[in-house]
């Protein structure tokens, strides 16, 4: 059955990362509770609750939900949760960090995750897309992913970071192929990324909190927003299918909103 409902969950054109999320739950499920009824899936999300943060119980309920669908039994699906917004971004890489992070490794000569970081934050990509990015994609300047329902998204390249990775790649004498290899010259992973962003986090003395993939295309989104106050079109260069989910990017984070308290309540 599980093989059918992963056969399912491709044919709806879910990224691999959310169909081996899914596979997991249900495996759980079925391991621990066996059955499928209410009783058991009350139990279940009791248990989500009590152990994980409200993202990811809603990440599980949703698998859940899917496979019930899967299996027609509609009339057991659960509800997720309510996430708490709040009213600052937590986590973001400042400004201050993210050049200073940037500018060590340049001075270091550690080029190859010198563009990782120049990437993550120049062009707003997921780290699952990222990855994917070639040369000859530098090369034309930017990048089309093909979303579900034949949507096209274009991840664009400035034209400074192109120039500078052009230069970069021609002294590795390098014209095809992925952007971002490993030590073993294949197709770095993601959590490869994030886990190397940690430890040169740690290096230079930054808090490793802020620093990890998505942080950076928070990043994006707030120097873009303050340099070119277009919400629209970013949500258009960020691939959010509603607005509503830009919207966060206008919230402060905590440290700028302190920031501008000091300065500015006097009385």
């Amino acid at each position: 059955m599980q093989e059918n409902f992963e056969t399912y969950l491709k044919q709806a054109n879910m990224s691999a990362n959310t169909i081996s999320a899914y596979l997991f739950a249900v495996r759980f499920y079925e391991l621990t509770y066996r059955d499928w009824n209410k009783r058991n899936l009350l139990l279940y999300k009791s248990y989500l609750i009590e152990t994980y943060k409200p993202k990811t119980v809603n990440l599980r309920i949703q698998a859940m939900n899917k496979y019930l669908k899967f299996i027609k039994r509609d009339k057991l699906k659960l509800k997720a949760v309510k996430i708490q917004q709040k009213s600052y971004l937590e986590n973001v890489i400042s400004n201050a960090d993210y050049n200073f992070l940037k500018n060590n490794l340049k001075r270091d000569g550690d080029w190859d995750w010198y563009f990782v970081v120049r990437y993550l934050a120049a062009t707003g990509a997921r780290v699952s897309e990222l990855i994917q990015i070639k040369v000859e994609h530098v090369q034309a300047g930017h990048f089309d992913i093909y979303a579900k329902g034949g949507k096209v998204r274009r991840i664009y390249i400035p034209k400074a970071l192109r120039t500078e990775t052009l230069v970069w790649l021609q002294g590795k004498n390098r014209v095809s192929g992925y952007l971002f290899l490993n030590r073993f010259g294949e197709r770095i992973t993601a959590r490869g990324i994030s886990q190397q962003l940690k430890t040169i986090a740690a290096k230079y003395g930054i808090n490793t909190k802020v620093v990890y993939p998505h942080s950076f295309r928070h990043r994006f989104a707030k120097n873009f927003l303050e340099k070119f106050n277009d919400i629209a079109l970013l949500a258009d260069l960020m691939g959010h299918e509603s607005i509503e989910t830009t919207r966060i990017y206008l919230r402060r984070t905590a440290g700028e909103q302190k920031e501008i308290v000091d300065k500015f309540v006097t009385w």
